[in-house]
């Protein structure tokens, strides 16, 4: 195998095809593992320019992240990498004790040994800004500052009361965070390169890029570059996409011209199998959408499906059922359902049942949607990595599995969290043509 450009973990898995849908598309041949690659795993690879971890720290306390952690980005550092891509999502979703981005960028300073640390949280593609060090979203046409967004400040597990990024932060490490905000890098290169020299050399552990454009992003994907270019030792960068985005920017600026395009194979339209584990608006308003539109829905009970095995069994025999009429099948959780349910248990559950339904049906494209949910289900599909096919909605492109069981090896795949993609997102996936092959081109 090649040395890759970058190596990446993501700390959720929809997170992770994330970057491999930014990187692919910006033309680096990209594989995504959900387990820590072996010397045989990267074999079946070679010359992919990208390798990255599927993970979940998101979910883990730092205690657990100290113990997780450790393995994988030793493993993704033995793929010689001169980056070191540590990826959280765009709303930064952490707290000091549950899925702390600091400790995550404690973990990767030290097992990388790393110098000056740069952080990149908005994402203009993803509609994230940040601005003085303060982040915000666009929900619904309108941007919110992440303390005052409607979802956000509700979410179940980590709300997000403090929208200046280095303050939230400061609860979660040691480590000292400068900022490059938005007069500096519209300032120009030279402006942004004697802010990281200052910020170096007041002891900076890290440089947080505000973000607001794509003027932007090429500056910030050039100051990275840079580092890679000149450090003697693998350049660590935390945040999101942007991160990726930022280097697209850059090497797109550099190369004078777009990114390569897709080569398309098309083929006859495949039946379709949808898994909806998520409670978010979105996915509720993609699952009416997708039965008003030719899906044919087989209800799941949580409570039922999460009681025992019976419960696998009965939606196993209901989705057969819906499958022998030919027509695309969507396996849903009720709207607004309100009942406590373990959502790990459920997506244990839904992962069990969508295994035995690829194997004994033959199904060979499946969309899951809900991030811990399409997390379970790869797992339980034995699926070893993914390679993006083609893009649906930004952060959930269709992808190829490579698995050593034959009835999931190349089965077609989305997975997409909660509040992704537009009300047609499972309709879109649904009618793709056949597989298609990215052609992608070294950009250095």
């Amino acid at each position: 195998m090649t040395t890759p450009l970058l190596s990446f973990y993501g700390d959720d898995f929809t997170g992770s095809t994330d970057v491999m849908e930014a990187l692919t598309t910006a033309g680096v041949d990209t594989v995504l593992f959900l387990e820590p690659p072996t010397v045989d795993d990267l074999a079946r690879f070679p010359g992919v320019q990208a390798v990255g971890v599927a993970g979940i720290a998101r979910t883990m306390t730092p205690a657990q992240m100290e113990v997780e952690l450790p393995p994988i980005l030793v493993s993704l550092r033995a793929t010689g990498a001169p980056l070191f891509h540590y990826k959280i999502c765009s709303t930064f979703d952490s707290s000091p004790t549950i899925g702390s981005i600091g400790r995550g960028l404690d973990i990767a300073r030290r097992t990388f040994d790393a110098g000056l640390v740069p952080m990149v949280v908005g994402a203009p593609a993803l509609r994230r800004y940040q601005v003085f060090g303060n982040l915000f979203a666009t929900v619904d046409g309108v941007t919110h500052r992440l303390d005052r967004h409607p979802t956000m400040t509700r979410h179940p597990i980590t709300p997000m009361h403090e929208a200046d990024l280095i303050a939230h932060l400061g609860h979660q490490t040691d480590a000292s965070v400068a900022l490059v905000d938005r007069l500096a890098l519209a300032a120009g290169a030279d402006a942004v390169d004697a802010r990281m020299v200052d910020a170096a050399a007041q002891g900076a552990d890290a440089v947080l890029f505000d973000v607001l454009d794509a003027g932007d992003l090429v500056q910030i994907g050039r100051a990275i570059d840079g580092l890679v270019q000149t450090a003697d030792r693998p350049v660590v960068a935390v945040g999101s996409s942007g991160v990726e985005y930022a280097l697209a920017a850059f090497w797109t600026a550099r190369r004078g011209g777009p990114a390569p395009e897709f080569r398309r194979r098309h083929g006859s339209r495949v039946q379709t199998l949808a898994v909806s584990g998520s409670r978010a608006p979105a996915s509720d308003a993609q699952v009416a959408d997708a039965l008003g539109r030719g899906f044919l829905g087989v209800p799941v009970d949580p409570v039922t499906l999460t009681a025992g095995d019976e419960g696998v069994d009965v939606l196993v025999a209901a989705a057969r059922r819906a499958l022998d009429t030919g027509q695309d099948v969507l396996l849903h959780t009720p709207p607004r359902d309100e009942r406590p349910v373990d959502s790990h248990r459920l997506g244990l559950a839904l992962g069990a049942a969508t295994r035995r339904i690829v194997a004994e049906h033959g199904v060979r494209r499946v969309v899951v949607a809900g991030g811990d949910t399409s997390g379970l289900v790869a797992r339980a599909l034995g699926i070893r990595a993914l390679q993006m096919i083609t893009e649906v909605a930004p952060g959930a492109p269709l992808c190829r599995a490579t698995a050593d069981d034959p009835a999931v090896d190349g089965l077609e795949i989305a997975l997409k969290g909660g509040q992704v993609g537009r009300p047609d997102y499972f309709t879109t996936v649904a009618s793709l043509d056949g597989a298609a092959s990215p052609t992608p081109t070294p950009n250095q």
